[in-house]
């Protein structure tokens, strides 16, 4: 049986103690997560593996939106709705993919990831 990187905790479900055979490596360590709120864009680049580097969003009020007619636009955020992601999501007002938002142009729902590509996409909702 060949153990997985979940395996390296230092204690068994039984709750006996256990060794590991080697420490976590760099590229298994997680960051927290990147959520990106309502308000004056801000954004931060992370380097990555690979020697390239990650553009996320930590704040943004324009979201690029596509309309039934094939056309893109720049529209301003004025709240967030819902977000399916998390309840806690939706009640701090994160903004990921699949969150619902309110814009001038109507409601939409984001497409893109903002935590992870920098920017943010949405689609028009029906009406």
């Amino acid at each position: 049986m060949r153990k997985s990187v979940e395996n390296l905790a230092t204690s068994k479900i039984t709750g006996g103690r256990r060794v590991p055979l080697r420490i976590r490596r760099k590229y298994e360590i997680d960051r927290y997560p990147n959520e990106a709120v309502n308000g004056a864009q801000q954004t931060i680049t992370r380097r990555v593996r690979g020697n390239n580097n990650k553009v996320a969003l930590k704040s943004i009020d324009f979201v690029n939106l596509a309309t039934s007619n094939t056309k893109v636009i720049k529209t301003k955020i004025i709240k967030v709705i819902d977000n399916t992601t998390n309840n806690d999501y939706k009640r701090r007002g994160i903004i990921s993919k699949g969150a619902i938002l309110e814009t001038k142009e109507g409601k939409c729902k984001v497409v893109s990831r903002p935590g992870q590509t920098g920017i943010a996409n949405a689609v028009l909702l029906k009406q």
